[in-house]
């Protein structure tokens, strides 16, 4: 009798568990943000943003360092007021450099913010594709490859990156849905 209840209860998890078992499905989102070219020059500008930053960063930088080496060398010739004024001069451009760091690369920095409102409506779009295509093909899950998700081996039946692409790109060619596998393929 106990033998039966074991079995039977082993019987009704199997059949529990396929009943509700899920389908999977595999994106690549790095490569879909690489095939679009409005994401292409959303990123140019915020790259080019950055650069701007970190060079005027940079120079506040020499500036300062310039200012506090000059004041430990003259030290010695200043008195008074002249030695407290310049101590607070490059107080103030230490302040500067820091305040500038933290507004311009901190964690709610402006950097942040701008990538925030270049790339998020990207990734908007295609979690609204990934939606799409998964309603569409009956998946219950969707892995994203790109976020460090450890896809071991995946069967290309398996792999909707080009599914979502084409729900992305919707008015594309049939020469450039060629080119899309074609790449994919040597990637």
């Amino acid at each position: 009798m106990k033998y039966f209840k074991t079995v039977l209860t082993f019987i009704v998890f199997l059949l529990f568990g396929l009943s509700n078992a899920q389908k999977v499905g595999v994106v690549d989102t790095e490569y879909i943000l690489d095939k679009l070219p409005q994401y292409k020059e959303a990123e140019a500008r915020l790259n080019s943003q950055i650069d701007t930053w970190q060079s005027e960063l940079q120079s506040l930088q020499s500036e300062f360092e310039k200012k506090r080496s000059a004041l430990e060398n003259e030290r010695v010739l200043l008195v008074g007021d002249q030695l407290k004024l310049r101590e607070k001069e490059v107080m103030d451009l230490d302040k500067n450099v820091k305040t500038t760091t933290s507004l311009r690369f901190g964690a709610n920095g402006e950097i942040t913010k701008l990538r925030t409102s270049l790339i998020v409506p990207f990734q908007d779009q295609i979690w609204t594709a990934i939606q799409t295509m998964s309603e569409k093909n009956g998946l219950g899950i969707v892995l994203d490859k790109a976020n460090n998700v450890n896809v071991i081996f995946l069967q290309k039946r398996f792999d909707y990156t080009d599914k979502v692409l084409d729900v992305l790109l919707k008015g594309s060619t049939g020469a450039d849905k060629k080119e899309k596998t074609s790449t994919k393929g040597k990637k």
